[in-house]
């Protein structure tokens, strides 16, 4: 006979982990420039800059952002044809520029239309777009930091500054032992440092490697998780913090309306698997059962003889 018994019980079974996280406005990313001359104007931190505004300002003339999810790599003029030419004249035409057809192909008609964008721009009117006059983004960008101020000298390959997005978003860092609780797209709590509860959704988990922090320490790798805060409910509730800490449950996996016990109930049998020791009366038998999802200190069962209130037998 086993020294305890515990009963089979039905439950829902939550395989969840919650971690501290930190609220922010997610990764960040350097604008490079791409054009030889002097910085005449550059923005502040904390601005928020939208499609055909100015970024910064190179001898006079703005480096202007447009939305995409690929980086400009080279100039566009009469006979250039690829996807890049399509993303620009998407943003043109965005902006109200018209005249010209949305496609791969970069006419006369566009050119005519780059014309009156650079005029408006105070540009010189050459219809064509020079590599380094544009800067692509996703979204609106938030200046997080500046790399050079007005007045330095700037050339091809010269950080300028670093831009986040405008929606927040909190950054988990996980042991890779706990990777399964990261899947793209997955829905997660985060608590607000005012207990305020909101639900995001993970996108994106990326493995990144941290060097060591003394000389005789080995890097270590670590999963990195961003979870964005887009719905109205979440945005309206994160907007009063810049920065905070919070704490994030991931669920890996819920299994409704099923039977558990303690993991420590669980034995493994001489003829492979696992099975519980079934107490009826003064007497008590072995049972296989069927593993299923493990949480919380129990784990889920299925097998002939194992039904809701079954006494099993436990260590002490």
């Amino acid at each position: 006979m086993p020294p305890n018994t515990t009963q089979v019980t039905r439950q829902t079974l939550k395989d969840e982990q919650t971690e501290d996280g930190s609220l922010g406005y997610g990764p960040t990313y350097t604008a490079t420039s791409r054009l030889q001359g002097t910085l005449t104007k550059v923005p502040e931190s904390g601005d928020v800059i939208k499609r055909g505004q100015e970024l910064y300002e190179v001898d006079g003339d703005p480096v202007v952002l447009m939305y995409g999810s690929k980086p400009a790599y080279r100039p566009l003029r009469i006979g250039t044809e690829g996807s890049d030419v399509e993303r620009f004249e998407k943003n043109l035409k965005a902006l109200g520029y018209d005249g010209f057809t949305v496609d791969k192909e970069y006419t006369s008609d566009t050119a005519e239309a780059v014309e009156e964008w650079q005029d408006d721009l105070g540009l010189e009117e050459t219809g064509t777009v020079e590599l380094g006059r544009v800067v692509f983004a996703p979204e609106p960008v938030r200046i997080d930091s500046l790399q050079a101020n007005a007045g330095d000298p700037t050339a091809p390959g010269r950080k300028v500054l670093t831009y986040t997005g405008t929606d927040k978003a909190v950054t988990v860092e996980l042991e890779t032992t706990d990777q399964r609780m990261a899947r793209k797209g997955a829905a997660v709590d985060v608590a607000l440092p005012d207990d305020t509860t909101v639900t995001g959704k993970i996108d994106e988990v990326s493995t990144v490697i941290q060097p060591g922090q003394g000389q005789d320490d080995d890097p270590s790798t670590k999963v990195e998780v961003t979870i964005w805060l887009r719905s109205s409910k979440a945005r309206k509730a994160a907007a009063k913090y810049a920065l905070a800490a919070v704490d994030v449950t991931f669920t890996a996996g819920t299994r409704k309306d099923v039977l558990t016990v303690p993991v420590t109930a669980l034995v493994a049998l001489s003829e492979g698997g696992f099975g519980v020791e079934v107490v009826k009366g003064s007497t008590s038998s072995y049972v296989p059962v069927k593993t299923g999802l493990f949480a919380d200190g129990r784990v889920e069962v299925s097998g002939a003889g194992i039904a809701e209130g079954t006494a099993v037998g436990v260590p002490k």
